[in-house]
């Protein structure tokens, strides 16, 4: 699901749109919800009346000149190979301008709250 959503936050950055939508779900939610927090979208609409029909309109965030600030993401784990990583030792994305996103018991955080928390995971996706 989250490759869904950074795909669409890609291709949608790279026409200039405003916003996007992806399926509602809670983990699509706090995806969002982490992207939001670190800049890189501007606002999360909840839309939709029935369950079928729920959808998430994410915001697009620019910056003073008109640039997208996402830059592009890598997938760590796939379903083919899937990484896991104490939290001693998550290394920095792009020399800190980056973020690594991961699932840890305590649920979906950055790798920096993880390692506040002192809790390792899988490593989903990086993003910059």
């Amino acid at each position: 699901m989250y490759g869904q959503i950074l795909t669409r936050l890609k291709n949608a950055t790279m026409a200039r749109h405003d916003a996007f939508r992806v399926p509602h779900t809670k983990r699509s939610l706090i995806i969002a919800e982490i992207l939001e927090k670190n800049g890189y979208i501007k606002g999360i609409a909840k839309k939709g009346r029935t369950e079928t029909s729920r959808f998430l309109e994410l915001k697009i965030s620019y910056d003073e000149n008109g640039r997208p600030v996402f830059s592009d993401f890598k997938l760590v784990s796939k379903p083919s190979r899937r990484l896991y990583a104490g939290y001693k030792d998550f290394k920095p994305v792009k020399s800190g301008y980056g973020h690594l996103v991961v699932s840890t018991p305590q649920g979906i955080m950055t790798s920096k709250e993880a390692r506040k928390q002192k809790a390792g995971g899988e490593l989903l996706f990086e993003i910059w």
